[in-house]
């Protein structure tokens, strides 16, 4: 365990511990890996298993999945997430971990390399962002500095971020305080659906939707749809992207 150990202690006090490779084999990590694509995320795992062959790993699909296995698994030392998945568009995955799961690091996996992208990810609290053209060895040498308590982005982007305004921080802490249901019903109001549209899309009546948005508009702090819909688009990233 004396990789997990130092690199919590560097994260604390700042002061570099070399570790040798021995370590590293017998370190017993907790890795989730969230990504819908069967093929990128066989490849996380194979990195995984190489490197961390003594390690466990959790997977999903879907956000749902995400929470759900965070919340059994409250020790896992990295969560590598896909910025676009089922249940999670644009940034609500990241915010909603960080929010709800602050001591568990977030390492963003994504085909979408935009330095904005990457700017605001890192700005809502990702310990780093990972472009899925990384070849594995890169991708270990991200994992192996984020454990080791680092921030890691590729070369490339580092002197290009730009900081995250304090009023998208207060934004963000808005919208991480939805359900991922009720985050749902936010995105069909987006899309112009009619109440009875939600509800049969969702599985659900009518008026359990109409519950759900009474909700978002108390915790958004808004008055009607078009405010809440400004409010999410405000988060957006570009509509265009791939995951």
């Amino acid at each position: 365990m004396l990789r997990k150990i130092s690199g919590r202690l560097r994260a604390i006090s700042g002061f570099t511990v070399s570790t040798s490779r021995s370590e590293e084999r017998v370190s017993m990590y907790r890795f989730h890996v969230a990504d819908d694509h069967p093929l990128f995320r066989s490849a996380l795992l194979a990195v995984i298993k190489r490197h961390y062959p003594e390690s466990t790993v959790g997977e999903s699909m879907a956000l749902d999945g995400v929470i759900s296995d965070l919340e059994q698994h409250p020790e896992t030392d990295l969560l590598l997430l896909d910025l676009y998945m089922p249940g999670s568009q644009d940034l609500f995955g990241l915010i909603t971990v960080r929010e709800r799961f602050p001591g568990i690091p977030v390492a963003i996996i994504s085909a979408d390399e935009e330095v904005s992208t990457v700017s605001r990810a890192m700005g809502h609290g990702a310990s780093g962002y990972i472009p899925k053209s990384c070849s594995p060895q890169i991708i270990h040498q991200a994992i192996h500095s984020i454990l080791d308590g680092n921030r890691w982005i590729p070369e490339a982007y580092r002197s290009s971020l730009t900081p995250v305004t304090i009023e998208e921080k207060d934004l963000a802490a808005k919208i991480a305080a939805l359900t991922p249901q009720q985050y749902r019903v936010l995105c069909y109001l987006r899309e112009g659906w009619m109440n009875k549209q939600i509800g049969f899309e969702l599985g659900v009546t009518e008026a359990t939707i109409k519950a759900h948005i009474t909700a978002i508009f108390r915790k958004l702090g808004a008055s009607n749809r078009t405010q809440a819909v400004i409010m999410l688009s405000k988060m957006s990233l570009e509509e265009t992207h791939v995951s």
